[in-house]
């Protein structure tokens, strides 16, 4: 029973560290590794996208049943403060049936393709196809971009190590009990460093854009904003996070959408991860290695390392006064969790975004796994 105990508490130890690691350690690690390294990478920002020479640049727009916001989006990108006549406004319908091709091409998009449905990528690969820009440029139907955006974003490309450019999306709340923006937050914050110190490590599909050259045909279930920045530093780019280019989407008003949000995005996460390369260290330089496994591995293992903590705590309880409060503590979690269903209280809401998001990562890989994962995305609710 002794050598039994041993085990269970190296195990709960274990996740411990891991868990806080990955939340706390890594951030402080990337903030360590910035003052120690004086980074060659210049960050773009507004000032360098003033420049004479801009590169043409087509715009595209992958749209599905988009008709209530296909126009505004339109109007938003003929509005950005661009040389039009060296913006391409392209507009990849996937199969709609609700008028957005219609819609589209009556607020003037240059170029609408009224495509079968085949799902995001497909209608992106599509419309790369037919794009005649240098830079290929790409956003969500219900994003807005600043007016100064687009040139933001494509000042990344004076660097000619670039492949891949992420502008910073930021949630507008519409009320409701999602946490979403304390979490973004978090996370823009990593971007921040990551890119400083080499590349990103995921990116976000409101605002990003990757040279003609840079692109890549992927799996249509498998998303670019997780597929793309590594593999572009597999192939010798770099995917930075251009904080300066901006936009807003609205954010899903509830918790219980924001879990069903990232359970569809984590379905198509998890192809990448176990079949997409994400996990072949070839290619990889050794700190952008450490960043996916910090960043990414121990993120998508998160629920499954909690999980194992709880067991483990609960077996050894009956042996240590601290196991007991351990296991008080993460019970504590769940119950918070459960009561902001009922109460609207900041710290529970808190608990139940947490306990929902990272659960929404293994209930993502149950359904990539029990009927696959379709190529085609559906709206979150309440975002258009």
């Amino acid at each position: 029973m002794g050598a039994v105990t041993t085990v269970l508490e190296v195990v709960f130890w274990s996740c411990v560290v891991l868990l806080a690691y990955a939340q706390v350690g890594y951030p402080l690690l990337l903030v360590a590794l910035a003052r120690l390294k004086r980074s060659r990478w210049a960050t773009p920002s507004a000032a360098a996208a003033t420049g004479d020479g801009l590169p043409s640049v087509s715009l595209i727009v992958a749209a599905y049943d988009e008709g209530a916001v296909i126009a505004a989006k339109v109007s938003n990108a003929l509005g950005l403060d661009y040389p039009r006549d060296l913006l391409e406004v392209i507009v990849a319908s996937d199969g709609s049936a609700d008028g957005t091709v219609s819609e589209a091409r009556r607020t003037g998009a240059d170029v609408v393709l009224d495509l079968p449905r085949g799902g995001k990528i497909r209608a992106q690969d599509s419309a790369v196809a037919q794009a005649r820009g240098d830079v290929l440029a790409f956003s969500d139907a219900n994003s807005t971009w600043e007016p100064g955006a687009l040139r933001t974003l494509v000042a990344a490309f004076e660097d000619e190590k670039v492949g891949y450019a992420c502008g910073q999306v930021q949630f507008v709340a519409q009320g409701g009990t999602n946490q979403e923006g304390l979490y973004w937050r978090y996370e823009m914050a990593l971007r921040t460093l990551e890119s400083k110190l080499g590349s990103i490590t995921a990116g976000n599909g409101a605002i990003y854009a990757t040279r003609r050259d840079s692109y890549l045909n992927v799996d249509p279930v498998m998303g670019h904003d997780l597929s793309f920045p590594f593999n572009m530093v597999k192939r010798g780019w770099r995917a930075v996070y251009v904080p300066a280019a901006k936009a807003t989407e609205k954010m899903v008003p509830s918790i219980e959408g924001e879990f069903a949000r990232k359970r569809r995005m984590m379905s198509h996460a998890w192809p990448i991860v176990l079949r997409g390369g994400l996990l072949s260290p070839r290619g990889y330089p050794p700190l952008y290695a450490l960043m996916i496994v910090s960043h990414r591995v121990l993120r998508y293992a998160a629920p499954f390392v909690h999980l194992v903590a709880l067991l483990a705590s609960a077996v050894l309880a009956a042996t240590s006064m601290l196991y007991a409060v351990a296991l008080a503590l993460q019970v504590a979690l769940l119950v918070a969790a459960m009561l902001a269903g009922r109460v609207r209280f900041k710290p529970l809401l808190v608990a139940r975004y947490y306990v929902l998001t990272t659960a929404s990562v293994a209930a993502g890989l149950w359904d990539h796994l029990r009927h696959g994962t379709p190529a085609g995305w559906e709206p979150a609710d309440g975002t258009r």
